[in-house]
């Protein structure tokens, strides 16, 4: 097993969660650590893909630890080094758009924000329906920070939904791997 402490935070992109949880799964056999995260809305919201309550079991037994979902849960990662890589996945538009105004105020948004001050990988598995459209000045935006590596995504439905951008959540694990090693995974538009 890989010794590095993986942080895994998920956002409130129900429709993605049951590949998001598959892949989830597969870094839990691989690392050692993987520690979840849930923004508020993963954490609270019944949706038609599920029960909150009944998502939170599940990524907890599959990572065999609690979850945090508090800002001063999330808060020490920082300071006290406490992940080599972080990932988002699913990351929603608006945690797109907080990550790229520089806004902390939910536990996924601060988790990012308290890891990147030392300079470690933080990995973003895009779930929007306004990629090509509200959404792409974040996106853009944060393609061209330092530490951050996409999973890559593209369009998910181009003829209902022509904005629409999702990741190839099966591709978590190996760009998390590629993230570790300092470069993105190619391609990243698919």
């Amino acid at each position: 097993m890989r010794t590095e402490r993986i942080g895994f935070a998920l956002c409130g992109s129900f429709c993605t969660f049951e590949p998001v949880l598959a892949a989830l799964s597969r870094l839990s056999r691989e690392y050692e650590t993987v520690q979840p995260i849930l923004s508020g809305a993963a954490a609270t919201v019944d949706s038609r893909f599920g029960r909150a309550a009944e998502f939170r079991s599940r990524i907890e037994a599959i990572c065999r630890r609690p979850v945090w979902d508090s800002l001063t849960q999330v808060e020490p990662i920082g300071p006290k080094k406490l992940l080599e890589l972080l990932i988002v996945a699913p990351c929603t538009g608006n945690t797109l758009g907080k990550l790229a105004a520089g806004i902390a105020d939910t536990p996924v948004t601060l988790a990012c924000k308290a890891h990147l001050r030392n300079a470690r990988p933080l990995v973003l598995a895009v779930s929007t329906n306004d990629g090509l459209g509200a959404n792409a000045r974040s996106i853009g935006t944060l393609l061209d920070r330092k530490q951050l590596y996409f999973v890559p995504f593209g369009q998910d439905d181009p003829e209902k939904k022509p904005a629409s951008l999702v990741a190839d959540m099966a591709r978590i694990p190996e760009t998390v791997s590629a993230a570790l090693e300092g470069r993105q995974l190619q391609p990243v538009l698919l």
